[in-house]
C-alpha cells in the first residue's frame, strides 16, 4: 500500500506542516530513476528521495543526505529558492503537489511504472523528471482530483462490487475484508464491514510492515505476518523503502550477475569447442603440404592443362582425385599448397593458444559462479560483485590478466599462478576447500591447485605431475630433485598484512619430485 490513496494521503498530510515555510534548495539526480529534493528553513532540513524506476516506485526521507562529487545532474533550478506555500492531495487519485512562492507547482505523480515528478510554472510544465513520459507534460495538478460515488445507494447498485464503488482500495484491503468473511456476508454487512475499514484507513492506529503472500509490504492494516510497527508514515516508508531495496535488490543483482557469468560461461564454452574441433580438423585431416607433396611426385604423370586427376597417395597408400586450376601449372599449384601449409602452422598455433585462453576464462567464470553461490546476504552480495567486477562490467574492464596457467591431465585442471599478486588471486579468489594446494618447499615460487571434482580421487599421477610443475615454477627449477608440500586448501590460510604470495600452510605432505614441466611439447 506503498502507492495506495489511502497511504499517500497519509503521508502527504504528516509532510505538509513540516514542508510549508521551507525553501527548495536543490534538486539532483545521481542515479538512473532517483531524484532527490531538497528543502530548508534556518538550521532544519528535509530531504525526499524519489525512487522512480519501472521496478519499484517510492518516496523517503533521509534525515542527510551526502551528495557525490561525479555522477551528479542538477535539476529543477528554477524552483530553487522558492518557498512551499501548501501542499495539496488529489482526492482518490496517488499523487499530490507542492504549491510553491513564483506560481510554481511542484506534482509528485506515483502511478507505479508510470511514475513522475513534474514542475510547472503557471499553466505550463517547465521540467519533467522522466522525460520518457512526455504525455505528463499535458496534466493539470489542479483539475486531478477524482470524484467517485461511495454512497450506500452507489454500493447497493453495484451489488457490493469493491471495484467499481472503491477502486483506490487495491490488493491488501481487499484481501482484509475476505478475511473478514465480506464475501459470505450480506449486502447490509458488506456495508458496514467497508465502513468500519475505512474508518482504519482514514485514521490509522499504526503503519505496519508486513509479509504477505511471500512479498514485503507496507501496509494501514495488520494482514498476514507483521514484521515491524511505525507510528508515522515517513518512518514507515522510510524503513519500507530500504527492506525492499535490501531484500529484492538482493535477488535482483544476484540473478542478474548469474544470467551474466553464466551466458559469458556458455559463450566461452561454445567458442572453446569450436576451436577445438578446427584444431583437430587442422592437425588429423590430410595437409596441404602432404598434398603438394604428392602432385610434385607425379608432376610427369599429370596432363597439361588438366582440371582433375588421379594419382596414387603414398600418405594413405590410395589413389584418389585430386582437382586443379586449368590456367595454373601443378608445380605452380603444388608451390601456393606449401605456402598454405605454412599458414595452417600459424593458423594451428593461434588456435591452440586461443583454446587455452578460452579455458583459463572457462575456469575463472565457474569459480565465479562458485562464489556467487555462497554469496547468502546483500552484504557478501557487495563484496562478490566488488571482486568480480572486471566479470561483470564492459569489454574494457574484463581485459584483466588471468592470474594461472592451465594443464590438463586425465580430466583434472591443474592451476598455476603467474606471479606474487597472481598466486594471492588463484589461492583466495580461484581456490576452494577440497581444492589441493602445492608448492615448492621453502623456497618462492608458484602456488599450483589440483582443482577437486566432486566423488574423485585425484591419481597420483596427476600428484605427481601437478607437483613438478611447482617446482619448475619456483626457485629450484634447476636442482635435480625438489621437495613439494601439498594439502587441501582448507589448510591453507593467508595472515592479514602479510606480503604477495606470502600463506600459512597449517597441515601439509611433502612429495620430492624432479623439476619439469611434464605437459611441454616435444
Amino acid at each position: 500500500m506503498h502507492l495506495n490513496f489511502y497511504f499517500l494521503r497519509q503521508l502527504s498530510q504528516a509532510l505538509r506542516p513540516k514542508l510549508v515555510g521551507m525553501q527548495a534548495v536543490t534538486a539532483f539526480s545521481q542515479n538512473k530513476d532517483e531524484l532527490v529534493l531538497g528543502f530548508a528553513r534556518e538550521a532544519e532540513q528535509l530531504y525526499i528521495r524519489a525512487q522512480l524506476s519501472s521496478q519499484f516506485t517510492s518516496l523517503s526521507f533521509p534525515a542527510e543526505f551526502r551528495r557525490a562529487r561525479a555522477n551528479s545532474v542538477e535539476l529543477m533550478q528554477d524552483m530553487q529558492g522558492q518557498t512551499v506555500e501548501d501542499m495539496v492531495q488529489h482526492q482518490n487519485e496517488r499523487s499530490f503537489y507542492l504549491k510553491l512562492s513564483g506560481g510554481y507547482l511542484l506534482l509528485f505523480k506515483l502511478f507505479g511504472n508510470r511514475s513522475n515528478i513534474i514542475l510547472y510554472q503557471g499553466q505550463e510544465a517547465v521540467e519533467l523528471f522522466q522525460n520518457k513520459f512526455g504525455a505528463d507534460a499535458e496534466l493539470n495538478p489542479r483539475q486531478m482530483d477524482r470524484p467517485l460515488q461511495q454512497n450506500y445507494a452507489a454500493f447497493e447498485a453495484a451489488q457490493g462490487n469493491l471495484r467499481k464503488v472503491y477502486p483506490t482500495f487495491g490488493e491488501i484491503p481487499v484481501l482484509y475484508l475476505e478475511e473478514l468473511g465480506y464475501s459470505q456476508a450480506s449486502l447490509e454487512q458488506k456495508w458496514e464491514l467497508v465502513q468500519d475499514m475505512l474508518d482504519v484507513l482514514e485514521a490509522p492506529k499504526a503503519y505496519y510492515i508486513i509479509r504477505l503472500q511471500g512479498r514485503l509490504r507496507l501496509s494501514l492494516l495488520p494482514l498476514g505476518e507483521v514484521l515491524y510497527t511505525y507510528a508515522s508514515p515517513l518512518d514507515a516508508a522510510d524503513q519500507y523503502t530500504r527492506l525492499y531495496l535490501s531484500e529484492t535488490g538482493f535477488e535482483r543483482q544476484y540473478e542478474q550477475a548469474k544470467q551474466q557469468l553464466e551466458r559469458k560461461r556458455q559463450v566461452t564454452q561454445t567458442v572453446m569447442e569450436q576451436s577445438g574441433q578446427k584444431l583437430q580438423e587442422l592437425r588429423h585431416d590430410r595437409s596441404y603440404s602432404q598434398t603438394a607433396d604428392v602432385i610434385m611426385a607425379n608432376l610427369t604423370n599429370i596432363p597439361p592443362r588438366a582440371t582433375e586427376v588421379k594419382l596414387y597417395d603414398f600418405y594413405t597408400d590410395q589413389t584418389r582425385s585430386y582437382k586443379l586450376k586449368q590456367n595454373e601449372t601443378p608445380q605452380k599449384f603444388a608451390e601456393r599448397l606449401y605456402r598454405k601449409a605454412k599458414n595452417q602452422h600459424v593458423e594451428v598455433k593461434q588456435l591452440e593458444e586461443k583454446v587455452e585462453r578460452k579455458l583459463e576464462e572457462l575456469i575463472v567464470l565457474e569459480d565465479a559462479l562458485q562464489a556467487l553461490a555462497e554469496a547468502e546476504n546483500y552484504k557478501q552480495l557487495k563484496a562478490f560483485l566488488r571482486a568480480y567486477n572486471h566479470l561483470l562490467g564492459t569489454k574494457q574492464q574484463e581485459q584483466q590478466q588471468i592470474p594461472f596457467r592451465v594443464f590438463e591431465s586425465e580430466g583434472f585442471k591443474i592451476l598455476v599462478g603467474k606471479s606474487a599478486q597472481n598466486n594471492d588471486q588463484l589461492t583466495q579468489r580461484h581456490t576452494y576447500k577440497e581444492d589441493l594446494w602445492l608448492h615448492a618447499k621453502d623456497v618462492s615460487g608458484s602456488h599450483v591447485i589440483i582443482k577437486h571434482q566432486a566423488g574423485k580421487t585425484i591419481p597420483n599421477t596427476v600428484l605427481e605431475k601437478a607437483a613438478q610443475l611447482a617446482a619448475y615454477y619456483s626457485k629450484r627449477k634447476t636442482d635435480s630433485l625438489c621437495p613439494v608440500i601439498y594439502t587441501p586448501k582448507k589448510w591453507v590460510r593467508k595472515p592479514k598484512g602479510s606480503p604477495p604470495g606470502s600463506v600459512v600452510v597449517e597441515r601439509e605432505k611433502v612429495l620430492l619430485v624432479k623439476p619439469e614441466n611434464p605437459f611441454a611439447k616435444v
